[in-house]
């Protein structure tokens, strides 16, 4: 791999010289910050074999020669902080010159997207901070947005000195942790901003990330293949070329011939050069690379509204991040702290996905050497850019001097769950890092505290401080507590904090039961036997049923039971339970309704018993319905004129058209209500197919959630199928 990002850099973005000249990295510059207490690397080119010469200040000269490609380096002697402007002066056997004002200190790299890149004059109270912004020792680095499908060597950057005039410009969360390390630990900070709003992980990433991480081993596969040098896309190449070859002779012969020739061979989309900035490694690539191996202490990052939808994905993409970062610059495991993204609206997004997000951004504290700020007492759910960007900072700044500088009496972090017990009909939560004591931030009762148990839902505790370190959940409706989340929901501003004032992260504790909510819920159940059992998660063009016992119902059935749950990422559990008169005499059309198994219904069922516990779901007894069961495509026309049916809308009067082996329907109705039960649509298209109960509202063209897609945002579904043997 190695080999191959060297050759990148060979090919293509080798300097171009004149004689003699030595040229310098396009971010250094004048008023520039190194890295204090660390051997200093300065690099740049020059013509082969020339040497160069590098001395900051008064310190000791050290010469380089430049390799073959015209790259040198040096490795300046470790110094102390320098708070007074030095002279980095360059000189080569023809030429000379120097950068002034150059300070040494404390450099942090701060990445990430918006909130990262966003500014203090956008920030809280701006015009205040803008004047009072007099600090000529910190600096800042900013470089503008690139992409590019190979490693760069070098990018332009500007270096400010900031003051009021300059100030607001810098990241706002960067210049506020950077504002309190200044003052305590009296040193020059120097930023490198290279952020850019609305940006994924996975573009920020290294390809040596990628291949550091097994479970992301399909992107770095994507990206091997479309990079030049590398042997997957040689092989690509090769077999194109070969592919275009004998198009060639065919295309001769024809031409020869007066015949027509084939359609050439299209180049492959593989092998084209990945360079979008939503694409991997293309960020890093452009705005990273040409900086890695710049002096610095650690990282800051505030990123994850880009990817809050992908749950604990994200652990691995952090992971990825970080490996491939602290490989390339190769100074170990350096500090990096990183900020919880804030609770916002998301539109109408299922309000679960994002405190499991947190929970994988948590989880992300695993990595050696991170810390997290949490901001859910700090942010604003109507903006997606809170603008108290002054505690951000702080509290980043907490975390590095506790962690990276030593100061082992600060409180960097709020009350971290420590152990979880059950005492009778009550929860007790023991936390670390109380900080004197656990308190209300608002001095409002302890709010966003929920608990499960016998009844399979999760309902609000009543969370009381005891002691310094305890909460006691506990909830009328909860006679055998089991499980307990903390800020379950996109809009969470919860208020439990330690004695600094520092809060809590959303999480979760206990094992969450397992009922068998089919006999608990629906009288009667025990007169049915299974004959398929179907986890929804497992959709897809080669599902398996988990249990399949059609072939052994021996005897006749008069009754036919569907069973269905579905459970929202983190919600609570949705079911539905619908019988009817048996409609076939055949077990083996009960199920999913493949072509396979010849299954295609569209009839009526009669004597409909409804149960459920969604808001919308008629339930009763001795009701009329209808069966929507094909594999094949369909379309809204109401060619049955089935009495109320839409001839516009996807419901209980839709008409199979082909393919037969097409979109997918096995829906159930209540037609006189004109509510469709359950769907399960599209099974082919696994964590992309259509599941639901009751009426859809997701799409105005459909009740019967054709299009939904929705599939992959429950945590878990399941649906039985059952029948009652005639005795």
């Amino acid at each position: 791999m190695k080999f191959v990002r060297l050759l990148g850099w060979l090919v293509f973005l080798v300097p171009v010289l004149s004689e003699a000249e030595i040229r310098l990295p396009g971010f250094y510059g004048e008023s520039m910050v190194m890295q204090r207490q660390a051997p200093i690397p300065i690099w740049g080119w020059a013509d082969p074999g020339e040497e160069v010469t590098v001395q900051l200040g008064a310190a000791e000269a050290v010469t380089g020669r430049a390799n073959e490609t015209g790259r040198w380096e040096v490795t300046l002697p470790a110094m102390e902080a320098i708070a007074d402007g030095l002279e980095l002066k360059f000189s080569s056997s023809t030429s000379s010159f120097a950068l002034s004002d150059v300070l040494v200190g404390e450099v942090w790299l701060c990445s990430g997207q918006s909130n990262m890149e966003w500014t203090v004059s956008a920030s809280d109270n701006p015009e205040a901070e803008i004047a009072a912004a007099d600090f000529p020792q910190i600096r800042q680095m900013k470089i503008a947005h690139l992409t590019n499908n190979l490693p760069l060597d070098d990018v332009k950057g500007d270096w400010l000195v900031c003051s009021p005039e300059t100030a607001g410009s810098f990241t706002a969360a960067g210049y506020f942790m950077a504002r309190e390390l200044h003052r305590e630990l009296g040193v020059p900070i120097g930023l490198l901003n290279i952020s850019w709003g609305g940006t994924l992980i996975e573009p920020w990433t290294p390809i040596e990330g990628f291949a550091m991480t097994p479970g992301l081993a399909d992107i770095y596969a994507k990206v091997q293949t479309a990079l030049p040098g590398s042997q997957a896309y040689k092989d690509g190449l090769r077999k194109y070329l070969e592919a275009i070859t004998a198009w060639q002779v065919l295309a001769e012969t024809a031409l020869a011939e007066g015949t027509s020739a084939p359609a050439s061979p299209v180049f492959p989309k593989r092998l084209l050069p990945i360079t979008a900035h939503t694409e991997p490694t293309t960020i890093f690539n452009a705005m990273m690379n040409p900086v890695v191996g710049y002096g610095m202490r650690g990282a800051i990052w505030y990123q994850g509204e880009s990817n809050h939808a992908r749950g604990m994905d994200y652990l691995d993409r952090k992971k990825a991040l970080l490996a491939g970062w602290r490989s390339m610059w190769g100074i170990g495991d350096f500090p990096f702290y990183f900020v919880q993204i804030a609770p916002f609206v998301y539109g109408e997004e299922d309000p679960a996905i994002l405190p499991r997000f947190w929970e994988a951004q948590s989880a992300c504290l695993e990595i050696p050497h991170t810390g997290m700020v949490v901001t859910n007492d700090i942010g604003n759910p109507a903006d997606i850019h809170p603008k108290n960007k002054q505690e951000v900072g702080r509290r980043l700044s907490l975390l590095a001097l506790k962690h990276t500088y030593g100061k082992s009496d600060l409180v960097a972090s709020g009350p971290k769950l420590a152990e979880m017990t059950v005492a009778g009909a009550t929860l007790r939560l023991r936390f670390d890092e109380v900080a004197g004591g656990l308190k209300s931030r608002d001095g409002q009762p302890l709010s966003h505290f929920e608990m499960i148990g016998e009844q399979g839902a999760f309902v609000p505790a009543n969370a009381v401080i005891e002691g310094t370190d305890t909460v006691v959940l506990a909830s009328p409706e909860i006679k055998e507590p089991a499980a307990m989340r903390y800020a379950w929901h996109k809009l969470a501003e919860p208020n439990l904090a330690n004695g600094a004032g520092l809060p809590t992260a959303t999480f979760r504790a206990g094992e969450v039961p397992q009922y068998d909510w089919l006999s608990l819920k629906v009288p009667g159940a025990a007169a049915y036997d299974l004959v398929y059992d179907l986890d929804l998660k497992k959709l897809g063009p080669n599902f398996s049923y988990e249990v399949d016992r059609s072939s052994e119902i021996a005897g006749a059935f008069d009754r036919v039971g569907y069973f269905i749950e579905l459970t929202p990422g983190g919600g609570s559990l949705q079911w539905a339970w619908v019988a009817m008169d048996a409609f076939t005499d055949d077990a083996g059309k009960l199920g999913i309704p493949t072509v396979s198994s010849g299954a295609t219904f569209q009839v009526p069922v009669t004597n409909l018993s409804i149960l459920s516990n969604v808001s919308g779901v008629s339930t009763g007894h001795g009701l009329f319905g209808n069966l929507e069961f094909w594999p094949h495509n369909y379309g809204p026309v109401n060619a049955a004129k089935l009495p109320g049916g839409s001839g516009e809308l996807w419901d209980f009067a839709d008409q199979p058209i082909p393919p037969e082996a097409g979109y997918g329907s096995m829906q159930v109705h209540n037609s006189a209500a004109k509510e469709t039960i359950f769907a399960v649509n599209q099974w082919n298209a696994g964590g992309a197919a259509d599941l639901g109960i009751g009426n859809s509202s997701s799409d105005p063209r459909t009740r019967d959630w054709t299009f939904s897609s929705n599939a992959g945002k429950y945590e878990s579904g399941r649906l039985r199928i059952l029948v009652r043997k005639t005795k």
